[in-house]
């Protein structure tokens, strides 16, 4: 229990941190957060611009969250420690274990929240790709509402392709919930499917409000 309560006050602090450094380094505008339930099993299911992600997806939410990394970020020690310390859960990316999925069920039905990414890696343009459908089985077995998360703008502060970021606008929006009783009633694939189509869209709606081109998908 003292250590339940030693990591979450740890979570708080180094999730203060990060809001300070995102603040003063990016113009973060964020839109949605009353479509984030306060309580029960939740999965926030977002885009991937940038290493920024993570990190963007939980400085606005008061609610502790859990997050998946492939197993080779842990492999340099001090850094392993470092997100192991803020709820991150390794997995292989590619043969996804037994016990990863174990552990994000258990937390989900404990009533905890987790922030999943399923394109599984970052844009290669700033555009979303199809999300893998695996992540449907989490979604039921742990009986959570599903929220999707726009990140955009992350791609352009830390494209892929450079070692440092930049300053710039983001935007993080929570879209409508999907109860989990809408979940359990959709395939895997058609669960991926509608994510992907409702991020699509927001991105496409937030791009034209900006004067900027949308994606042809």
């Amino acid at each position: 229990m003292f250590k339940e309560r030693l990591n979450a006050r740890w979570f708080a602090l180094a999730r203060w941190m990060c809001k300070v450094f995102c603040n003063l380094f990016f113009r973060l505008s964020i839109e949605g957060r009353e479509n984030v339930p306060k309580t029960g099993p939740l999965i926030l299911v977002s885009n991937h611009q940038s290493y920024l992600d993570p990190v963007l997806c939980g400085i606005t939410l008061k609610r502790h969250l859990w997050f998946l990394a492939r197993e080779s970020l842990f492999s340099n020690w001090f850094f392993g420690w470092l997100i192991g310390s803020v709820n991150t859960i390794p997995v292989n990316r590619d043969k996804p274990g037994l016990s990863s999925m174990r552990k994000v069920i258990d937390k989900l039905k404990e009533g905890k929240g987790i922030c999943l990414f399923p394109e599984g890696t970052r844009s290669i343009d700033g555009r979303i790709a199809p999300f893998k459908p695996g992540f449907g089985l989490l979604c039921r077995r742990g009986n959570a509402a599903v929220v999707p998360v726009l990140v955009d703008g992350a791609f352009e502060c830390w494209p892929r392709h450079k070692k440092l970021f930049s300053r710039g606008p983001i935007l993080i929006c929570y879209g409508q919930a999907l109860t989990a009783e809408q979940v359990s009633n959709m395939s895997d694939d058609e669960l991926a499917q509608s994510l992907t189509d409702t991020l699509r869209q927001m991105q496409n709606r937030h791009r034209t409000t900006l004067g900027k081109k949308p994606f042809e998908y």
